[in-house]
């Protein structure tokens, strides 16, 4: 059993955030791989698909993202599923739009989401982090994350979220950095925007 988690807030409002990439992750895998229905357990929205000899769970936690480990403890803790096979797709700040990285343990770099699953599980679960970029100043973060994404930004979105599911059959294998690997060439991130003067 391997149990992947989207970080979100749940509410409508939020559906397109930045934030709630890990969501959008989840529903583009389920769509592809033709998981159950979902439906309501561990504080989550959750459903199931098998790939090869591999059942995945995969849950959306109704908590609000910041108390995301409470739902993710609980479906970890009914299958005794342990912090290597959970893996937590959300957005990452300190990658540039479009960039994606697996890695597995370390600190939470500030994400309340990664603290409270941290706190719940330990910190050796596996982040499948979605580059959103950073707005370059700290006291603009909040609004940043919990804006939607901007319409030049929906073709990456689309491409990587694609590449994400297309690529799922090495996830569910444990070959992450193969997973990884794939993800990256068959969604490169977009060229960075270079921003001059004006009257350059």
């Amino acid at each position: 059993m391997m149990i992947l988690a989207g970080l979100g807030n749940y509410e409508p409002k939020y559906l397109r955030n930045r934030h709630n990439v890990g969501f959008m992750a989840l529903d583009v895998i389920a769509n592809a791989w033709s998981a159950g229905p979902w439906r309501k357990r561990f504080q989550s929205q959750a459903c199931e698909l098998v790939i090869g000899s591999q059942k995945l769970l995969l849950i959306k936690p109704q908590t609000f993202y910041n108390n995301s480990g409470h739902a993710v403890g609980e479906a970890a803790n009914f299958y005794r599923v342990a912090p290597e096979n959970v893996v937590v797709f959300h957005d990452e700040l300190d990658l540039a739009p479009g960039k994606f990285r697996m890695k597995t343990g370390g600190g939470a770099a500030g994400n309340n989401g990664i603290k409270s699953i941290t706190a719940q599980i330990g910190p050796d679960f596996r982040r499948a982090r979605i580059g959103i970029g950073h707005p370059g100043d700290k006291g603009r973060v909040t609004g940043y994350v919990l804006s939607d994404f901007a319409k030049a930004e929906e073709d990456w979105l689309i491409d990587l979220l694609d590449a994400i599911a297309d690529s799922l059959d090495l996830l569910a294998k444990g070959e992450f950095d193969a997973f990884q690997t794939r993800v990256t060439h068959k969604a490169p991130a977009p060229e960075p925007v270079k921003r001059g003067r004006p009257d350059d």
